[in-house]
């Protein structure tokens, strides 16, 4: 299941797409991140794409494809690319990644313990 949470605690099961764009719109100090997970018991870890409206009016976006390793961050002055990618990411398309150069930051979640390692938004 598809579960849409902002930085104000309020949690959204199957967002659609104009609820995902409202949501990344209304990113401001107070609520400053937005996370978009797959929720699924029979596939182990976690799968999210998020993204912090950081103080400078930049986007921190980041996703996770199951374990930390595989763990990915880039920034970007546009809300309409960031929206493009978690629409894509949600939708499942293939080439939504491709409008950012990712930086693999697996590594700092390596030291983390089962159980602790949380969205880092």
């Amino acid at each position: 299941m598809l579960i849409a949470t902002n930085g104000r605690g309020y949690e959204l099961k199957r967002p659609t797409k104009p609820a995902v764009g409202t949501m990344l719109a209304n990113l401001r100090l107070g609520n400053e991140y937005l996370i978009l997970e797959r929720r699924d018991e029979e596939r182990e870890g976690d799968w999210y794409i998020q993204v912090w409206f950081r103080d400078n009016n930049t986007y921190q976006l980041e996703y996770r494809n199951g374990v930390p390793a595989e763990h990915y961050q880039t920034r970007t002055v546009s809300q309409e690319k960031v929206l493009q990618a978690l629409l894509g990411w949600m939708l499942d398309k293939p080439n939504w990644r491709e409008s950012f150069m990712w930086t693999n930051i697996g590594h700092m979640f390596a030291s983390a313990s089962d159980g602790e390692d949380e969205p880092t938004a």
